[in-house]
């Protein structure tokens, strides 16, 4: 049996569109249902619905938006394991890790529960003689975001509880490969009392992309994607007059000293470079070793790889999962045959690998490439798969000039007990986001996430203080209040005043 994952809008299931798109068990590599992809007319009627609501919604209460907002985190958690597998049949990661999401979900919601404290504004008494100054921030209007298939839960949770708390409407265009979780979300927002029309959902492909890009009535855009992508998103986005945030591509480094523990160095490596398959933008796909310790510390990456148990999601014991479609697989793979035709050496080959009675699913193993040269694709690119290249360094010196010559800055981790060298390293490095003894330094919900240079376009990093910021724009007033005037009516006289 098959099924169709269609929009929802004003608090309702709407069909309809362009045609539909395939979605996959990656698992199996079976066809499991089809989702509808929106046309520009069904996206206008989406933002017309959110601009529409968007006049009550954003004049209610913060008493009341709170009220919604704990209502949904309850239910977002109740719900966590329905919503994980889920993900766990469209995307292939474990149900654990789809589990997870959602727990990365809830710390924003958790944040913007505390939103009225988040809106304070200031004031200023006596700026002049019998003069005030104040200021506050107000809700944009219609707010849209463009999520990517690899967090279909965690992502959503990064933008629209933000963009709803500051008095906002929310459109979401999720990825195509994964949407019903979508649907599952906009279904525990209604249940929480979200007023219909407040948080919408509008599936499809880069076409329902380029409708919400130049829509007048959308006024800011939050994507999370690839660099080439969220540049043009960018561009067309703020030459519509829109805000964009655009969390973009990235090559991680982690960079392990001499000093460092090397177990703990070589279990947490494995654990970011193929937890989830690799298919996440803060895991750690390069590794820089000090040449002293390169053999030991290899060996124990090599030894944790090969003991990752790679199965279907729903498996308990699974460690890794499938990838997300058959050409990400090809691709992955293809990128380390070329490596390794330029001369890489290939410690533990992932290619090729299925689990048993799993032929037809989109499956390849935890692979571990060396001598793998700047120039190589495997280094320069976002692989974006199970894959690990150990590099070797002669000292810290030569492992921050390797970050720094990377276009990408959006995390990095250094392995070491030294505390001047991590503290060198997370004032030295052009590096958005930064682990010392931590392999994926995603930031609490109460700070901000964000990478630098080519992994990140627009000018607020997503959730936190600058999400807040995002999503609402200031107003200042500057008032006097002057004592009125006293009215006289020009009477004659006291004797007349009296009659």
């Amino acid at each position: 049996m098959t099924f169709t994952v269609s929009h929802h809008i004003g608090g309702r299931i709407v069909t309809g569109g362009r045609g539909t798109s395939p979605i996959h068990n990656p698992s199996t590599g079976e066809r499991i249902g089809d989702v509808e992809l929106a046309d520009a007319e069904l996206v206008s009627q989406a933002v017309a619905t959110a601009k529409e609501a968007f006049q009550s919604w954003s004049q209610s209460s913060l008493g009341r938006r709170t009220a919604i907002l704990f209502a949904f985190r309850e239910l977002m958690a109740a719900n966590a394991e329905q919503l994980g597998a889920i993900v766990t049949r469209e995307h292939g990661k474990v149900l654990s890790d789809a589990i997870g999401e959602v727990g990365r979900g809830l710390d924003v919601i958790d944040y913007v529960c505390g939103i009225p404290q988040l809106l304070k504004g200031e004031f200023t008494m006596q700026a002049s003689s019998g003069l005030d100054v104040y200021s506050f921030r107000e809700p944009l209007g219609v707010c849209a975001g463009v999520t990517p298939f690899n967090f279909p839960v965690m992502c959503p949770m990064w933008m629209a509880p933000v963009a709803i708390a500051c008095g906002n409407t929310f459109v979401l265009k999720p990825s195509e490969a994964d949407p019903s979780a979508s649907l599952f979300i906009a279904d525990l927002w209604q249940r929480a009392g979200l007023p219909d029309g407040v948080f919408n959902v509008v599936q499809g492909d880069r076409h329902a992309v380029a409708a919400l890009e130049t829509h007048p009535d959308v006024k800011s855009l939050s994507f999370v994607g690839s660099t080439r992508v969220g540049r043009e998103l960018h561009a067309i986005g703020t030459a519509h007059g829109k805000r964009v945030q655009a969390l973009c591509g990235a090559k991680n480094h982690g960079l392990v000293l001499a000093d460092a523990d090397l177990e703990f160095a070589a279990t947490n490596a494995a654990a970011s470079a193929f937890g989830a398959a690799g298919e996440r933008c803060m895991a750690l796909p390069v590794i820089a070793v000090v040449e002293q310790v390169a053999e030991e510390f290899i060996a124990r990456v090599v030894d944790k790889a090969k003991a990752i148990k790679v199965a279907d999601g729903m498996t308990a014991d699974a460690d890794m999962g499938a990838i997300i479609s058959r050409s990400a697989r090809d691709r992955i793979e293809a990128t380390v045959t070329e490596a390794e035709a330029a001369g890489a050496r290939v410690l533990l080959d992932g290619r090729g690998f299925h689990p048993d009675g799993h032929e037809d699913g989109f499956w390849t193993g935890p692979t571990i490439l060396t001598d793998v040269t700047t120039d190589m694709r495997a280094y320069r690119e976002e692989i974006f798969g199970p894959v690990l290249v150990i590099m070797r360094i002669k000292d810290l010196d030569e492992g921050i000039e390797l970050i720094r010559d990377c276009p990408f800055g959006n995390g990095a981790a250094i392995f070491t007990g030294s505390g001047q060298a991590a503290r060198r390293f997370t004032r030295e490095i052009p590096v958005g986001m930064i682990g010392v003894n931590v392999p994926i330094p995603v930031p609490v919900a109460y700070h901000s996430f964000g990478g630098w240079q080519d992994s990140f376009v627009g000018e607020s990093h997503i959730y936190g203080p600058e999400g807040v910021k995002f999503f609402t724009e200031a107003k200042a007033v500057t008032q006097r209040w002057t004592e009125p005037a006293a009215a006289t009516f020009h009477f004659a006289g006291a004797s007349q005043a009296s009659n």
